[in-house]
This record gives structure tokens, sequence and C-alpha cells, in this order.
């Protein structure tokens, strides 16, 4: 045998890639907003024996085709500091605005020497798109100026920028060779959509202009955060789907060319809630008790578009599908009088401590790699999401990357069934810290600026999931909360990974 062939081989069987290292798969990681387990029929049903207000077959479908995570989290119960976490594999501890950036005029949080899912994808020969909501900063220049506008979204002020263009760290600057981005989603403002960091104007007639409930097609397009500067063919209803075939547009156009990765952020389910009266040949709107409900169909659409893209491709086979939620589920008051809970059992919603606001939908599907209709109870994190990319596509992570990422891949292929042990957790406004430790759960009170810090709930998950019984007083677990404790400050001032 020649030695070349020999010394190839021996590299095959040393890949911890060799599974396919012939054929790079696909990766599609969608991210849903405001989704709480339970909005999931397939969820409700097989989880938690609830009954099911509004169906999601394509979801129920990625959830039958592979892996289900019962015990997953969110980094965070709000989306904008999730998202950063997610994006870079780190707690949001280490950023600059732990608590998230909002402003879409506000520096990102994202470093040049961060992972992201673009900047790991295209080291390793991938093409790289991101579609929907970012949630993650923005820069724009003042009119005929080089100077950055730093200022209130809903400000008049802000109509001295110049929307045309996306400055600094547009998402391009991520890695992505294609962008079609919502910098705050569809709750505004800015009410802009970008593609490859240019203004894509909405209809022909479009204008970038100060926009409110005066100056557009519909007053319900402008969401609670407000007026601000907009794209005067702003219609709501109107771009999910848009995204959605932007989506499906990436996915034809690369297919067979090169081995590809999309992120795929959809503001579904955030507020407002606005969904079309019919979208191919199913009728949405107030078709089921409440406009949140209304919109986990629309949801269900997107997936199905983009699932049907892959499949008619031929590219279904060879792709990593993962799909989950910035946080916990949104209450929604109709839904609820109707008996629909977003978050089921769980206490507790978005924004919370509780697990309600941050224990989410998981599913990871790989046919042949990942097996069908199968569930793990292993610990996992959606900073989890980017050392998994990075492990699939043969990318290197370094020392000082994706810190709290753990890969996952040997849990999804059956290899392992465990993963992490602890968590390192925030609430939203309320501004708690949570640490998991196994099945105990330390939440700390502080501050936005984190003056002072108080240990005010102990829960063991293992005897009391749904957290009715706050053990932080009781004097058989003292010692218990002084080592949590302990434990969680030392791995946040140490800095050390709380993964790898």
């Amino acid at each position: 045998m020649p030695i070349k062939f020999k010394l190839f081989i021996l590299l095959f069987i040393l890949s911890p890639l060799s599974i396919f290292a012939q054929t790079p798969p696909n990766v599609v990681i969608i991210m849903a907003d405001d989704l709480g387990l339970a909005d999931i029929s397939h969820f409700r049903r097989s989880w938690y024996n609830l009954d099911v207000l509004v169906e999601s077959p394509n979801i129920d479908d990625l959830a039958s085709q592979g892996m289900s995570f019962t015990d997953a989290h969110s980094p965070t119960a709000l989306c904008a500091p999730t998202r950063y976490a997610v994006m870079t594999g780190k707690n949001n501890y280490r950023a600059y605005a732990p608590w998230g950036v909002w402003n879409a005029y506000m520096p990102t949080a994202v470093t040049e020497q961060d992972a992201t899912f673009g900047r790991i994808a295209k080291q390793a020969g991938y093409t790289t798109g991101f579609i929907g909501k970012w949630h993650l900063g923005g820069e724009f220049h003042l009119k005929n100026s080089d100077k950055t506008y730093r200022g209130l979204e809903r400000d008049r002020r802000s109509t001295a920028a110049d929307f045309r263009q996306w400055k600094k760290t547009p998402p391009s600057s991520f890695g992505f060779d294609y962008n079609f981005t919502l910098p705050t989603g569809v709750q505004g403002p800015l009410y802009v959509a970008f593609e490859n960091d240019k203004w894509y104007p909405l209809s022909q007639s479009s204008k970038l202009d100060f926009i409110d409930q005066t100056n557009v097609a519909d007053p319900v397009y402008i969401s609670d955060k407000g007026p601000g500067m907009g794209d005067t063919g702003w219609n709501g209803e109107k771009m999910n789907m848009l995204l959605a075939d932007k989506a499906v547009n990436f996915i034809q156009q690369n297919a067979g060319k090169s081995p590809f990765l999309l992120t795929y952020w959809s503001p579904a389910v955030h507020i407002p809630h606005m969904p079309e009266a019919e979208i191919d040949g199913v009728k949405i709107a107030n078709t089921t008790p409440s406009k949140h409900l209304d919109m986990i169909k629309v949801l269900d659409i997107e997936v199905k578009r983009i699932v049907n893209a892959l499949k008619a491709t031929n590219q279904y086979d060879n792709t990593l599908i993962i799909f989950t939620s910035d946080n916990g589920g949104l209450p929604s008051p109709k839904a609820q009088k109707a008996g629909h809970f977003s978050n089921g059992p769980w206490r507790g919603h978005k924004n919370l401590s509780f697990e309600g606001g941050h224990r989410v939908p998981f599913i990871a599907v790989w046919p042949g790699k990942i097996k069908a209709g199968s569930s793990s109870d292993a610990l996992i994190n959606g900073t989890d999401i980017i050392a998994t990319v990075a492990e699939v596509t043969g990318t290197q992570l370094q020392a000082t990357q994706a810190q709290d990422s753990w890969n996952l891949l040997p849990v999804l292929t059956g290899e392992s069934r465990n993963a992490r042990t602890e968590l390192l957790l925030q609430s939203g406004t309320q501004n708690h810290l949570i640490y998991r430790n196994k099945n105990w759960k330390l939440i700390i009170d502080t501050d936005n600026k984190l003056t002072h810090f108080d240990n005010i709930a102990l829960f063991d998950l293992s005897a009391d999931p749904y957290e009715k019984n706050n053990l932080i007083n009781h004097p058989a677990h003292q010692a218990r909360v002084a080592q949590m404790a302990q434990r969680y400050w030392y791995l946040r001032k140490s800095g050390v990974s709380t993964a790898r």
C-alpha cells in the first residue's frame, strides 16, 4: 500500500469528524422569539398531557425526526442578552453590557476576537448566511459625515442619521456572506430591513422617515417600544414570510455548491402580534383564541418553508438543524383564558428567573446521525450551539473563544449521555443571577449596576421541579447556599471556562 494512501487512511480514522469527513454537513440554526415549551403541540401532548389549542405540525415533525431536550435553557430570560450569548458562546457577564444591548444604535458587545456562527463556519470553507432579528447593536453615521450617531431610538434627532448603509460592525463583519436583517425584529424601532448591510426598500415608494402610528399603513405596526426611524413601507404582517423567502433563496442558491450555514432568527412570536389572514392556503388570523397562538402557526410555516427547501434541493439528509427559542414564553391573557399557558407547568415566564423564564424548546435533527424521535435529559444551554457547530464544521476554537459553550455532538450522536453540570444564567429586568449545579438552583438578587447581592431562592429541582418550595432559609441547606454562592462568584470573577 502506498505511503500517501496509508497516511490518508490514518488521518481519516483519527479525525473526530470521520463520520462526515467526505461530505461536510450543512447547518441550519433556527431560533424563535418568546416561544415557550408548551407552545409546541408535540410537547403539550407527549410531555405535559395538555389540551392543544393550536397545532405546530412542522415543528412537531422536527421533534419526531430528531432529539428533543427536556432540560434545555436559554442563557437569559430576555432576547437581547441571549442573542449575544448564543452568537458567541459566552456568558453575558463577559460582555461590556451584561444585561444586553437593546438600542439599535449602541455598540455591539461582540468583539472582533469572538467566535460567531459566521466566522467559524467561514473558516471551514462554508458559505454563511444570517436572516432575521439581530438585536446585537449597530452603528450608523450621521448624514454626510463619518461620525457615528449614538442616541435614543425614539428620539426625532435620529432623523439626522443615515440609515441607507449599516457602517461599523454590521452582520457581515460577523462572518456572514449574506444577511437579511431586522435590527430589532418586528417591534422596532428601527423599522428598517437591511440586505447585505444596505437598506432594503420594502415598497416601490419607500422612504426613510420618522414613522409613528399616524403615517404607517396600520397603527399596530408601531409597537409598544414606540415610534422611530423606519421604512414608510413597513408592514409587520409581511415580515416573517419575507424572512422565510430569503432563507429559501439562500438555500436554493447555495445547495450543492459548498456546505452552508444558515442562522435564522425569527421574530415570531414576539409582540406586536401581526398574523396574516392566510399563508400558503392556510388561514391564520383569528383562527385561534389569541393572536399569540395565531403567530405560532406563522412560525410553524416558516419552519416548513425552510425544511421544504432543504428537501427540494436534496440537502435535508446532510443537514444538522437546531431549533430553539431565545427565552421562555410570554404570557398571553387571551390564550391563558382559553387554557393555553406557553410554559406549561413551569413556573414563571419570559423575563423571570423561574424555570418558565429560561427553560426552552431545543430540538436537533440530523438524519442518520441523530436518532429519530429520541429525547435527552442532558443539561444544556443555548451557548452550547457554537461549540457544537465548531465540532461539526471542523473548526478549532481558541482558548479565549466560546468559553461557556459545551460541544453537544457526543450527546446528539448517542456517544455520551451527559454534558455539563453547571449553568450561569440571568433573568431580565429583575436583575436576578441564576446558578444551577446539577439539580440545585440558586437565585441571587442584584441590580443593573451590580451594587448588591442577596441570595433569595434555593430550589431542589429533582424534588420540586415547579419551584413551589423555596429552601433559602431552611436550616439544613445553609451550607449548600453558601457553597453554591461561593462557586458562582468564583466562576464569574475568575473568568474560567464553564464548559470546556
